[in-house]
C-alpha cells in the first residue's frame, strides 16, 4: 500500500464503501461466493474497528495477488488490535476474533501514520 489512501478511495472511508470496492475486486474475478462473504466480513470488521477504535480509516486497499485476497486498511493510532472477551450483553467484542478466524495470515505493520493491517485469505479455498 504507498499512500495511506493508494486505491482511490478517501481516507474517513465508511463500510459500505470498503464492501462495495472488495465486491467489484471479487466480481472482476469470478469469485465463488463463499470467499466474497469471507472477505465482506473481513473488510467490515477491519474499517469498523479502524472507525470505532483508531479515529477512522486512513487507507484502504483489497486486491488478488497470486492466489490471495489481499485486504489493507490504515488508520492513524499506534495501538494493537486485541482480542476482547465477548460482551454478556451480546454487543460486539468478537470482530478481531472473526478475522483472524477467516483470514488465516494477518500483518500489522507500524509506519509514521500508524498502522496497516493486512488480512489475506485464499482467493480459491473454500471453509472447511
Amino acid at each position: 500500500m504507498g499512500s495511506p489512501s493508494s486505491a482511490g478511495l478517501p481516507a474517513g472511508m465508511s463500510c459500505g464503501q470498503a464492501r462495495e470496492r472488495a465486491r467489484r475486486v471479487l466480481a472482476d474475478c469470478g469469485s465463488p461466493a463463499v470467499l466474497v462473504t469471507d472477505v465482506l466480513t473481513v473488510v467490515s470488521e477491519l474499517v469498523a474497528n479502524a472507525i470505532r477504535h483508531a479515529g477512522g480509516v486512513a487507507g484502504f486497499d483489497v486486491h488478488r495477488r497470486g492466489g490471495l485476497v489481499v485486504i489493507e486498511v490504515s488508520d492513524q493510532s499506534l495501538r494493537l488490535p486485541h482480542l476482547r472477551p465477548p460482551s454478556p450483553e451480546g454487543h460486539g467484542h468478537f470482530g478481531w476474533r472473526l478475522v483472524k478466524t477467516l483470514a488465516p495470515t494477518v500483518f500489522i505493520r507500524f509506519h509514521r501514520r500508524g498502522k496497516t493491517i493486512t488480512a489475506t485469505l485464499p482467493a480459491y479455498a473454500s471453509r472447511p
